[in-house]
């Protein structure tokens, strides 16, 4: 079981002082009727709930600074939210938080497409983001399967990838700049239009931070030009083995797709069942995709048959047209909703080397048969970026802890093969306790010194990301802190 720290009394006792300051910080935007807060007592992890002590809803960067310094002043944790996407519990709050959520700030504050890039509030969704520049044939790269509903704040709180982010990087290679509000309410601009500031890069450090050390409140993003047109083909296999050596080989040849993503046979047919998207009832698939002229896709696709056919595929289809190209990446786009027809999952985020991919593939089958549950595959692979869903019922007494036990198994073979915890869901709550898997207590310390500078006091999503045994020194020194609180 997830385990929280118990909220602070001394907090809890303040509850409606706390409340009033926020009030009369920022008007009209607190939340904290207990039937009303319940909406903000878990993100995606949803196995895991707890009310927050209030929830406030900003629409400017002064907003969040004033309600940041009240928070800070009277000793308050903070846990900021996004669009509450998170798969690994990033936003979950403890009984004496505030979550401060960015909801509200969903403004395009600037537009320079000679310059290739795009100033927007951190609440504004993935997908939009690119819709606010269609029209003027220029897209934001990175995709995360949630980009109908996540926000550019969580996106870089996790460092987010999505299906294309072979080709051109994850959240940090397309980040330029933020404006990020400190725990104590300092305002600090970090990069810049070309994405370089003076001094250390600490849009680096703050790319995938977690919101552990302040609250991303705008960011300036890098968009792309369109390119001249894009084409898949679905190539299918009769093992899992066989599709990841493939992936491994396309890679290997120096060919550079846009996206190659794999898709296993639980997952085929449960999308297949969904969607109707025409899949081949095999047991593994990638989709490949390519971009450029008419003549660069053509020569590209060819260098894939020719190394996908010594594979033995039993399916190698090429889109031939606009509709045969939506097909081919309907299945893999409604994936996650179409598994919940088999129950309850857990979708995991390990991060393998593409050379170990048959290796880790054959190896989850393995603990999932050892384990007695279901593991269906559908993931990035192009990058190593694994998604393992795990199928459990919620209703049947010991299947989430027998989940999460294979969970951590699958993730420790991640560690044990190159790879590491995560690619882009982040560590949260649901990969905490692993954290000494990747790391040795050296690493942590340096890790916990950098929050330290950003955030001294630790009320800032403090419960995330490292073991609770590893922070507790420093939470527990906090302001008002109650002891041991772990």
């Amino acid at each position: 079981m997830m385990q929280m720290p118990e909220p602070d009394p001394t907090v809890l006792s303040r509850r409606q002082a706390i409340v009033t300051a926020l009030r009369d910080a920022v008007a009209g935007a607190v939340i904290d009727d207990p039937a009303e807060t319940r909406a903000y007592e878990c993100d995606a992890l949803s196995a895991y709930r707890c009310a927050p002590l209030a929830v406030v809803l900003p629409r400017t960067t002064d907003e969040v600074a004033r309600l940041m310094a009240i928070c800070h002043e009277l000793g308050v944790p903070v846990v900021p939210r996004g669009a509450g996407t998170s798969l690994a519990g990033g936003a979950m709050p403890t009984a004496d938080a505030v979550v401060i959520g960015l909801s509200r700030m969903t403004d395009v504050i600037e537009i320079a497409t000679g310059d290739r890039l795009i100033r927007v509030q951190a609440g504004r969704t993935n997908l939009s983001v690119s819709g606010a520049v269609d029209g003027q044939d220029f897209f934001y790269a990175p995709d995360p399967s949630s980009q109908l509903a996540c926000a550019i704040g969580g996106n870089i709180a996790m460092n987010s990838g999505g299906a294309h982010c072979l080709k051109y990087g994850v959240t940090t290679n397309n980040l330029l700049g933020v404006t990020m509000v400190l725990m104590d309410g300092t305002v600090v601009e970090l990069g810049g239009p070309m994405g370089e500031g003076p001094g250390l890069d600490l849009l680096g450090v703050v790319c995938g931070s977690e919101g552990q050390l302040g609250i991303v409140t705008e960011a300036t993003l890098r968009i792309l030009p369109k390119p001249p047109g894009a084409r898949p083909v679905l190539i299918g296999f009769d093992s899992s083995e066989t599709a990841g050596a493939c992936v491994a080989a396309i890679i290997r040849a120096g060919v550079m797709p846009v996206a190659i993503e794999f898709m296993d046979s639980p997952c085929i047919r449960a999308t297949e069942e969904f969607s109707h998207a025409g899949y081949p009832d095999c047991e593994a698939l990638l989709i490949v995709e390519v971009e450029g002229t008419a003549p660069e896709i053509d020569e590209q696709l060819a260098l894939i048959r020719d190394i996908a056919v010594t594979f033995d595929p039993v399916e190698f289809r090429e889109s031939r047209s606009e509709d045969e190209s939506r097909r081919i990446w309907l299945g893999r786009k409604s994936a996650f909703g179409a598994m919940g027809q088999l129950g309850d999952y857990i979708c995991l985020d390990g991060t393998i080397p593409v050379s170990a991919l048959p290796q880790v593939l054959a190896r989850i089958g393995d603990l999932s048969r050892d384990y007695g549950l279901s593991v269906a595959n559908v993931f990035h692979a192009g990058d190593g970026n694994m998604h393992p869903l795990i199928i459990y019922d919620a209703n049947a007494p010991g299947d989430l802890d027998r989940a999460e036990a294979l969970g951590a198994d699958i993730l420790r073979l991640c560690v044990e093969v190159g790879g590491c915890l995560t690619g882009e869901h982040g560590v949260g709550i649901e990969k905490r306790d692993l954290m000494t898997t990747q790391y040795a207590a050296a690493d942590l310390e340096a890790q916990m010194r950098v929050k330290d500078v950003f955030d001294p006091n630790w009320l800032l999503n403090a419960a995330k990301v490292f073991p609770l045994d590893v922070s507790a020194s420093r939470r527990d020194a906090r302001p008002n802190a109650t002891p041991h609180a772990a």
